[in-house]
């Protein structure tokens, strides 16, 4: 190499080296500015085993305040360990407004790796690309900036890469034997990568980083970052428009034209209790067996006999394998997050059932009508509650939703009931009353839902409560049937 040569390449390493050094302090005040913004960043990083996706991270967050982000890394366990849907651990790692989380790998190594190992078939491959796209528009939409890297070298290059490391007793262990077959397989892997690249970049697209260069691949990630957040903290955070999927609805009466007048008697009901609560004791023993994830979902007027329902529910159930998960406002820290991420958070393993008393769907009834979000937020979570509704079931939940029921007339007897009666008086609030004189407004918004959110895989159920005994009977039936069909579906 000339003399010439070697000063162009000197001058060309110290040009990167400022550059570098500019974009971290870039990135580094931009962090408050993040902050002050309340703008949550997702940095996803993914690439070849040994392409340096270590480093290019160590560039990233060198110069970044520790307190407001973080990094994750997920490892990626076989489909047959797996207890939650393939998303839970990436939408558990969703940060709060204002800081930064950045992902060592995530949902696309997850895809590729699984389908590789044929763990999957090519049928879920196409599901979890779908539900892929969804997730990230959901979070686009919800203000979320997320940039996607993919650190990018050759197989000669990987192939030094991987000797290197196994040649040095302090770092052989960075190679895993997934790793040496990644590189054996490196043809198939590069087509699949690029297949999964071009099916989930069409909204939010990839970057492709030289491997190779690293300060460069560095210096092109920080710009690509500082860039997109100038861009967002110039427009403000972006809110996505309302827009409907065609999924497949059920037909659902509007709540006036439901008759409330079945009955039980006391005899009736203590004679199906006993045998329906006998039965459903037997198939929870099944459905652990077999690793079926079971959701419920409970809504309904106040006073209607939610909790009376789920208590009948949960009496038969042994104790280690469900939960009742009872929403209230959300906390500060989950209000800093999507919508739906305290119940991504709260979802069962396979083969427990977990019951929800009041639901993500606050977001089209409470939050609608108090102004807790915008319009284009609550027109646009019909589509996304069908969306993560249908990423449950094709991970092989049964989830059915229950509107319990009643009139006017039967919820102020109940409120009155529990005002006169002292040990009752803890159920009845203020926000109850304010919350009947807005009656015509919650059942629009009720009916509203019940016609956008009723799909047959996870289907709504109207239960007529104006007589406890039947409601309660009804819903024990619905789930039992449920549960023998998902049971049957499995043999």
């Amino acid at each position: 190499m000339s003399k010439e040569e070697k000063e162009t390449r000197q001058g060309e390493k110290s040009r990167r080296k400022a550059e570098l050094k500019a974009l971290r302090g870039k990135l580094m005040a931009q962090q408050q500015e993040i902050r002050a913004a309340g703008l949550p960043v997702i940095v996803l990083v993914e690439g070849w085993a040994a392409a340096g996706k270590g480093t290019l991270i160590k560039e990233i967050i060198s110069e970044l305040d520790p307190r407001f982000y973080n990094v994750t890394t997920h490892r990626i366990d076989p489909e047959a360990r797996s207890r939650y849907p393939f998303l839970y651990p990436y939408a558990w790692a969703v940060p709060e407004k204002g800081k930064i989380m950045i992902y060592d790998t995530g949902w696309m190594e997850d895809c590729v790796r699984k389908l590789m190992r044929r763990e999957i078939s090519k049928e879920e491959y196409k599901k979890r690309v779908r539900t892929v796209n969804e997730f990230e528009r959901q979070l686009r939409d919800g203000g979320y900036l997320i940039l996607k890297l993919f650190i990018d070298i050759e197989q000669g290059e990987q192939k030094k890469r991987i000797r290197r490391l196994r040649e040095n007793f302090e770092t052989e262990w960075r190679v895993s034997a997934e790793d040496l077959w990644q590189h054996r397989e490196y043809g198939l892997f590069r087509e699949t990568y690029e297949s999964f690249m071009e099916k989930t970049g069409k909204r939010i697209p990839w970057h492709v980083m030289d491997g190779s260069k690293k300060t460069a691949a560095a210096c092109e990630a920080l710009s690509l970052l500082t860039g997109m957040i100038d861009k967002a903290l110039e427009k403000g955070r972006f809110v996505g428009k309302p827009f409907e999927k065609d999924f497949p609805l059920l037909k659902m009466p509007k709540l006036a034209e439901v008759d409330l007048s079945p009955a039980l008697t006391d005899e009736e009901y203590r004679e199906q209790l006993k045998e329906l609560q006998k039965r459903l004791g037997q198939l929870h023993n099944i459905i652990y067996r077999k690793k079926i994830p079971v959701i419920l979902c409970y809504e309904g007027w106040d006073a209607a006999g939610k909790g009376g329902n789920i208590r009948r529910i949960a009496r038969p159930l042994d104790p280690r394998g469900f939960d009742v998960k009872p929403i209230a406002s959300p906390e500060p820290h989950e209000l800093a997050r999507q919508y739906l991420w305290r119940f991504w958070t709260r979802l069962p393993r396979t083969g427990h059932i977990c019951i929800f008393d009041r639901t993500w769907y606050g977001r089209v009834m409470v939050e609608r009508l108090e102004g807790f979000c915008s319009e284009d937020d609550w027109k646009r979570a019909y589509n996304e509650i069908n969306e993560f509704e249908r990423h449950l079931t094709d991970w092989g939940a049964v989830v059915l939703k229950f509107w319990i029921h009643i009139d006017q007339d039967t919820q102020l007897a109940r409120f009155n009931d529990r005002q006169n009666t002292p040990e009752k008086q803890w159920k009845l609030t203020e926000e109850d009353w304010r919350n009947r004189e807005k009656w015509p407004l919650y059942e629009e918004a009720v009916n509203e839902m019940l016609q956008k959110t009723s799909t047959e895989n996870a289907p709504w159920f109207i239960i007529e409560s104006n007589d406890k005994k039947f409601a309660r009977i009804k819903t024990l039936k619905i789930v039992i049937d449920a549960l023998e069909k998902a049971i049957d579906s499995r043999l």
